[in-house]
């Protein structure tokens, strides 16, 4: 019976072999699973490719784009100086942390590396200028909310351009309620002001490319 319909018809032999035998209801399963792995396969391969010819795209422009950072490729290093603090009151723990903050920054968001030689294509160095706490709210005459401020002083040289140093400055507040006590205040703080600082900072060096 099976050899009549294969004469017959093949398809019509599929579909009933399908229906009817077990090993061929087997077969086809296996058959139709390995088509979609195949499709899957076929795919990733041709989104990979036209992600290769964008990145190639870019680099032949001399210029490569790294989490919305634009940078020309001839600039591959930086040196990371450590920020001073010289304000006016000194927490310990905010000169060493913003420091790592803005490197760990630049190493994430770039394709720049870390070197400590004079030849460092950006040379970023810095000093906290401003640590001060202020009353941003007032009700009934009674202190309910304080302000922390934080102000950062970034000079970047570049060792590939005869410019003098950049410089910028950046400012942050950071609310906190006055119901604190200022080192307690300044441990909750601690880690938003390295992010916001950090971002600040990174975005200044990298925003005019």
């Amino acid at each position: 019976m099976y050899l009549t319909l294969l004469l017959r018809d093949v398809d019509a032999f599929l579909a009933y072999a399908t229906v009817t035998i077990p090993p061929i209801q087997i077969l086809m399963s296996g058959l139709y699973q390995f088509t979609m792995q195949l499709k899957k396969i076929y795919i990733s391969l041709i989104v990979g490719a036209v992600l290769l010819i964008a990145a190639a795209g870019n680099s032949g422009c001399g210029v490569y784009s790294f989490r919305d950072v634009s940078i020309p490729d001839s600039i591959r290093s930086f040196r990371m100086q450590f920020i001073e603090n010289k304000a006016s009151y000194v927490n310990p723990q905010l000169s060493p942390s913003l420091t790592e903050g803005i490197r760990r920054k630049i190493l994430s968001q770039t394709r720049l590396s870390q070197t400590a030689s004079d030849d460092a294509h950006l040379d970023i160095s810095g000093e906290i200028r401003d640590y001060a706490i202020t009353t941003s709210g007032i009700s009934n005459k009674q202190e309910v909310t304080n302000r922390l401020t934080v102000s950062v002083h970034i000079t970047v040289r570049k060792s590939f351009s005869n410019d003098p140093p950049e410089e910028y400055d950046v400012s942050r507040g950071f609310e906190f309620s006055a119901r604190l006590s200022q080192q307690t205040a300044e441990a909750q703080l601690l880690d938003e002001i390295i992010s916001g600082l950090s971002d600040d900072v990174f975005n200044r060096l990298f925003s005019n490319w």
